[in-house]
Parts: C-alpha cells; sequence; structure tokens
C-alpha cells in the first residue's frame, strides 16, 4: 500500500512540475556580460572627397571647403595666391565627416568600415574617392586612416516624367 501511494505521489509531482515549469531558455554568456574596459572606441575625421562630376559643394555656400582645399595644397607645397582664392570654383570637391567605431582588440593593419557623409551642399558623393583622413578618437589622438572610393548604397533611376530611388544613393 505504501508503495502503491507512493508512486501515485511521486508520477503526480513528475507531472505538476513539467507541466508548471516553464522552458528554459539559453543565452550566451557574451550578451549578458562585458569585460571591464573593453569597448568599442568612436572615431572622427574631417576630409575630403574628388571626382566628383558636378555634384560638390558650392563655393558660395560652403567657405570651408575652399578653405580645406587651399590648406590641404598648401601641406603638399602648392602656393595659391591670397587674391586668387576668391576666384576658386570646385564643383567636383564636397568637404565630409568620416566616423567609425574602432572594435576592441582591433590589431594594427585591420581594415575598418567608415561612414562618409557630406558636411556641405554637395547633391551626391557617388563616383568620389576620399582623400587621406586622420580618424581621432576622443583623446585627440588618429587611431586610423581612411583613404579611397566611395562605395554607395542603393540605386537610381531616373526618366523623362520620373525618377526613383532606394536606399541612401
Amino acid at each position: 500500500m505504501f508503495k502503491s501511494c507512493f508512486g501515485k505521489i511521486f508520477w503526480a509531482t513528475t507531472t505538476l512540475i513539467f507541466f508548471l515549469t516553464s522552458p528554459a531558455h539559453s543565452a550566451r554568456i557574451k550578451d549578458l556580460s562585458s569585460i571591464e574596459g573593453v569597448r568599442s572606441n568612436q572615431l572622427i575625421g574631417f576630409g575630403l572627397v574628388i571626382g566628383l562630376t558636378g555634384t560638390g559643394d558650392s563655393a558660395t555656400n560652403v567657405f570651408f571647403s575652399i578653405q580645406t582645399i587651399v590648406s590641404m595644397l598648401k601641406k603638399l607645397g602648392v602656393t595659391v595666391p591670397t587674391a586668387e582664392v576668391d576666384q576658386l570654383k570646385f564643383k567636383n570637391i564636397a568637404t565630409v565627416i568620416v566616423t567609425s567605431d574602432l572594435p576592441p582588440f582591433a590589431k594594427q593593419g585591420d581594415h575598418i568600415d567608415v561612414t562618409v557623409s557630406s558636411l556641405g551642399d554637395s547633391k551626391s558623393l557617388q563616383g568620389g574617392t576620399l582623400l587621406m583622413t586622420p580618424l581621432k578618437g576622443p583623446d585627440g589622438n588618429t587611431y586610423a586612416v581612411a583613404q579611397g572610393a566611395l562605395s554607395i548604397g542603393g540605386f537610381s533611376v531616373a526618366g523623362a516624367a520620373r525618377g526613383i530611388q532606394k536606399n541612401h544613393l
């Protein structure tokens, strides 16, 4: 009798536990924790995109584009006469801000993705090339350098009456 009663209680308890407990959810340790002092670092830089087909900054609205170009030319040993600076008009150059996240444990020589955003009134950066742009951290030190042809996602199709654009072109 004792065995029969014990067996019934055992199976009833087991059944209750089975039906009343919630299923276990697993989580990776890296999703729940972070190592002290280990994080990505945000980087920022100011640069020039060249090679635009007439879609760059306008000299009349964006004065710092001309200042940036003249400053860059001086660093390269080219002197632009002061009287001529006001006459410069470049429609194929745009000033940009370059941002990136430097991942933790990045090694020298690793490639990182950067985001290039127009600072002036350029219409498009499509087809442009970013000139060497130092990327600095919050402490002012240079941690990376960005340079190269820009890859712009999306598409743009235009006809006589309408046009369509997808994503950030």
